[in-house]
């Protein structure tokens, strides 16, 4: 048996596992909404694993990430955060851009 989910309803459930401090309020929403997303373009439902999701998708800001994953943005010019995300999207799933994050599925 399947149950639709809030928004609400996802985020209460990442508190009721002791997880509440993974990802910001705006990062949720952006995993919901993506992931609502992925339901409707592969017709199939996700059942809610609060955990699993803690470990495939991460919140970070362009610097941890270019630190993290050694990308090279000393020699890139323009905007650095664009270029940390160009490498996301070209890498893993790039879930979206928060005021001062990017959430992403972690590699």
């Amino acid at each position: 048996m399947k149950r639709t989910i809030s928004k609400y309803d996802f985020e209460r459930a990442f508190h009721d596992c002791g997880r509440g401090d993974q990802f910001s309020y705006e990062a949720l929403e952006l995993l919901f909404d993506f992931l609502e997303e992925m339901e409707q373009d592969t017709g199939e439902e996700w059942e809610l694993d609060v955990i699993s999701l803690c470990c495939d998708f991460s919140e970070d800001d362009w610097g941890e990430i270019a630190d993290n994953y050694n990308i090279d943005v000393n020699s890139a010019s323009g905007n650095l955060e664009d270029v940390v995300i160009d490498y996301l999207q070209d890498n893993t799933l790039f879930v979206g851009k928060t005021s001062g994050t990017l959430v992403y599925q972690a590699f």
